[in-house]
């Protein structure tokens, strides 16, 4: 029997997609309110106004990026109007780099709202982009639900970097 290895998803696992029982800390809060000199350490592409993309640490296809207010809420009905306004510029900036850096067939957005919606980290909203390739749903996902992602992480950055 074959086997394929993905220790990275323990992290994932086993801190429940980023939020830990009894922990008053938020992974985006904390991310936001690094040193921007850590920013290539932390995958932070941009920081805006009032929001900032980052990579995803656990991403469905190369190039999945997260676009995150700095603003701590659960809901997008509570968020400022300066900030939604800022995180459709900043998905349609974003959307253009993946374009420039990857070349897909097409695109997913999406913000799962509440832990119910599928949210990992539902205490602070955040809206996935992610390039998408006709046929990259192949039977490693579909079947073994494992991923298998071409290039690393800090590849994916320098990649992206230069272009933001």
């Amino acid at each position: 029997m074959d086997r394929l290895w993905s220790p990275w998803r323990y992290n994932y696992i086993a801190g429940m997609g980023g939020e830990k029982a009894n922990d008053e800390s938020c992974i985006f809060c904390d991310l936001s309110a690094a040193d921007p000199s850590h920013d290539e350490r932390n995958f932070i592409l941009h920081r805006a106004e009032h929001n900032y993309i980052v990579l995803n640490l656990y991403p469905y296809a190369s190039g999945h990026l997260l676009i995150v207010p700095y603003e701590h809420t659960a809901d997008l009905d509570e968020a400022s109007e300066a900030t939604t306004a800022e995180l459709m510029r900043l998905t349609v900036r974003c959307q253009t780099a993946l374009r420039a850096a990857y070349a897909p067939d097409g695109f997913n957005l999406g913000m799962n709202l509440g832990r119910a919606a599928g949210a990992g980290v539902a205490a602070h909203i955040h809206l996935h982009i992610l390039p998408r390739w006709t046929g990259d749903a192949n039977f490693m996902t579909t079947i073994g639900e494992t991923r298998v992602l071409p290039e690393e992480l800090t590849t994916t950055y320098k990649k992206l970097r230069e272009i933001f």
